[in-house]
C-alpha cells in the first residue's frame, strides 16, 4: 500500500492553485478607468489623449500609472477564436496603442469578462482564456479587468482561477483585478488568484443612497464604505480589497469628492479615477494629486484602516502607517454642521488585528493636516473643528522619537 501511495505521488504531482507575479501590486494600484466618464465611447483617440493628460495634469507625478480601457472595444474573433479590437475604433490596433502608452512612461490596461458576452454584449472570454491571456500579452497589457456578466452556471472561484492560470501561462505579468462584485465573499478564496476583488455592486457618483437601475441597485459612497470595515483582515501587499473606482470630478459637492477620497486612502483601496482627464477643474486636481493622502493610501505596511467609533453622525477611522505613524479620519457623515473635540490622551488604542496601538499618554504625536498640508499641533493638547455636512479632517499622526 505504502509503494502505491508513492508512486501515484510521483505521476500524480500536487496541483498549484493560484499563480500570481508576486512583484505586483504591493501597493493599491493606482491609474484611470475609461468606463465612469466614457462608457461606451471608448476610441483609440481618447484613449491616447486620456494617457497624455495623465502625465500633463500631474496624475502620473503623484502615483497612477494605469491607463485602462473598459468594455466597447472588442471587434469580432477571427476563424481561430482569437480576439481582436473593434477595426473602426482603434485602426491602428492594440499594440500600437499601448506602445504609446507605455512610451509616456504608464501602463496598459483592457477589459474583459468571464461569460460569454461582456456587460456591453461584446465578445468575452469564457471558452477563449488561454488565447485572450496570450493576444494580450502580445499587445502589452499590464492590468486586465475582469467582469461577471453572462456567467450562467460558472462557478467564480473556478472561473476566475482559469484565467489566472492563463495569465501566468502567458508569461507577462498582469494585475488581475477581479470585478464580480463580491457577490461570493471573494475576499475569502482570491487572494492567490487576482492582486484585487470588488467587494460590492457598481459604485455611482453620489455620497450617501441607493442608485435603482431598474434591475439592478448602485451604491453610493457611504453604502460601499460601510460593507469594507469587516473585510479588512483579507487585505494587504499584492492582494487588495477594491471599493470600485473613484467618483471624484464626476458631481459630487467639493466636500464628498475630499471625503471620498480621504475614505478609500484610508481603506488602501486601489486608487483608480474615473473623471474626465481633460477638463479637470482645478479642486478635482488637488483632491486626485494630493500626495500626502496618497501616502496614506500606498503606505508600505498594506494595512487597511478600520472604523474606531461613530457618534452623532461623526465618524473616526484610524490605520496604521510605517515608522510609527498613523493616518486619522473624522467624518461627518450626517446633513448638519457638527463640532468634533478629541482629546487624545483619553484615548488608548489598539488594533487587534495588525497589532498596533497609540497609548497617547506615554507617546507624543505631530498632528499634520494632510488637506491644509501643515502641522497643526500635536496630540499633547485636544483637537477641536467643525465639519460642514459630509466633510473630513485627514490627518496623520508623525511619532516623535
Amino acid at each position: 500500500m505504502h509503494k502505491i501511495i508513492f508512486i501515484a505521488a510521483i505521476f500524480f504531482p500536487i496541483l498549484i492553485y493560484g499563480q500570481k507575479f508576486n512583484e505586483l501590486a504591493k501597493t493599491p494600484p493606482m491609474g484611470w478607468n475609461s468606463w465612469n466618464k466614457i462608457g461606451t465611447g471608448v476610441n483609440e483617440k481618447l484613449i491616447r489623449e486620456a494617457a497624455e493628460a495623465m502625465v500633463k495634469s500631474g496624475m502620473k507625478d503623484a502615483g497612477y500609472e494605469y491607463i485602462n480601457i473598459d468594455d466597447y472595444w472588442q471587434g469580432k474573433r477571427d476563424s481561430l477564436g482569437f480576439i481582436h479590437p473593434d477595426p473602426e475604433r482603434f485602426p491602428s490596433g492594440m499594440k500600437a496603442l499601448g506602445d504609446y502608452i507605455h512610451s509616456l512612461g504608464l501602463k496598459f490596461g483592457i477589459y474583459s469578462d468571464a461569460g460569454w458576452n461582456t456587460c456591453g454584449g461584446k465578445p468575452a472570454s469564457r471558452g477563449h482564456e488561454y488565447q485572450d491571456a496570450i493576444t494580450y500579452a502580445k499587445w502589452g497589457v499590464d492590468y486586465l479587468k475582469y467582469d461577471w456578466c453572462n456567467t450562467e452556471f460558472l462557478n467564480p472561484e473556478g472561473a476566475y482561477l482559469t484565467m489566472n492560470k492563463a495569465l501566468y501561462s502567458a508569461g507577462r505579468p498582469v494585475v488581475f483585478s477581479i470585478c464580480e462584485w463580491g457577490n461570493s465573499a471573494p475576499w475569502r478564496w482570491a487572494k492567490d488568484i487576482g492582486n484585487l476583488w470588488r467587494t460590492t455592486t457598481d459604485i455611482s457618483p453620489v455620497f450617501d443612497s441607493v442608485v435603482n437601475h431598474g434591475t439592478w441597485h448602485s451604491f453610493g459612497v457611504m453604502q460601499i464604505v460601510d460593507r469594507q470595515d469587516s473585510i479588512r483582515q483579507y487585505a494587504g501587499p499584492g492582494h487588495w480589497n477594491d471599493p470600485d473606482m473613484l467618483e471624484v470630478g464626476n458631481g459630487m459637492s467639493f466636500n464628498e469628492d475630499q471625503a471620498h477620497f480621504s475614505l478609500w486612502c484610508m481603506l488602501a483601496a486601489p486608487l483608480i479615477a474615473g473623471n474626465d482627464l481633460f477638463n479637470m477643474s482645478k479642486e478635482t486636481k488637488e483632491i486626485l494629486t494630493n500626495k500626502e493622502a496618497i501616502a496614506v493610501d500606498q503606505d508600505s505596511l498594506g494595512i487597511e484602516g478600520f472604523k474606531y467609533s461613530l457618534k452623532d453622525g461623526i465618524e473616526i477611522w484610524l490605520k496604521p502607517l510605517e515608522k510609527g505613524d498613523w493616518a486619522i479620519c473624522f467624518l461627518n457623515r450626517g446633513l448638519k454642521v457638527m463640532p468634533v473635540t478629541f482629546s487624545w490622551k483619553k484615548h488608548k488604542i489598539f488594533d487587534s488585528f495588525s497589532k498596533r496601538g497609540i497609548d497617547f499618554q506615554k507617546d507624543n504625536y505631530i498632528v499634520r493636516d494632510l488637506w491644509l498640508h501643515k502641522e497643526i499641533g500635536t496630540t499633547k493638547n485636544s483637537f477641536a473643528t467643525k465639519l460642514q455636512p459630509h466633510e473630513v479632517a485627514l490627518m496623520r499622526l508623525i511619532l516623535i522619537k
